[in-house]
């Protein structure tokens, strides 16, 4: 079993604008909710959303040269987290992307490699030596959260019933991560 008291849930971009209906629907997102709901309600020391949260004309939409459609604008329904999210564990948000000029899929390190979050810093203000990473997308956000959690040393866990991908197939994602050293467990074990 896992030591709750220095671990730290992360969920990554539970957002009305991933889930279906909104403006970059990640494919059965919703899906994913009653696990995520399960986990959050464990005793971990820290329960961390992280959230989009882009200027109007960010980088990332297709209008400015990037790959997706507007979505997650600072401000807007679609950057909020779904009612059907049970809200109270949640004890810190860490916004990511809010720069017009770069993405960040990581909940760590904006796209750049260079700009912090912040969220390292958080965790380890809060004595955290593991996390548990969910949420949407798989094969984007939760990954490079997930990798750059091991990458600052982080005994880092996913969760793949409590995660959902832009690829119908997960297996790749699940794969990459697993080389890299993160473990994949059900919502049971954490």
């Amino acid at each position: 079993m896992i030591d709750l008291s220095r671990s730290a849930l992360i969920l990554v971009d539970i957002q009305n604008d991933f889930l279906p209906g909104g403006a970059l629907t990640v494919p059965e997102g919703d899906r994913i909710l009653n696990a995520v709901n399960t986990l959050a309600a464990r005793p971990f020391r820290a329960v961390i959303a992280t959230q989009d949260w882009h200027p109007k004309n960010h980088c990332s939409f297709t209008a400015q040269g990037g790959p997706w459609p507007p979505h997650c604008i600072a401000g807007t329904h679609g950057a909020d987290f779904p009612e059907a999210l049970t809200p109270t564990p949640v004890t810190h948000i860490v916004r990511k992307g809010v720069l017009q000029d770069r993405d960040s899929y990581s909940g760590f390190l904006d796209n750049d490699r260079a700009t912090s979050t912040g969220l390292d810093g958080l965790l380890r203000g809060l004595g955290i030596e593991h996390v548990v990473v969910c949420g949407l997308a798989l094969d984007y956000c939760v990954a490079a959260t997930a990798l750059d959690a091991r990458h600052y040393g982080y005994r880092t866990d996913v969760v793949p019933e409590a995660c959902r991908g832009i690829a119908a197939d997960p297996g790749s994602a699940l794969e990459k991560l697993k080389k890299q050293g993160v473990l994949l467990k059900s919502v049971e074990a954490c």
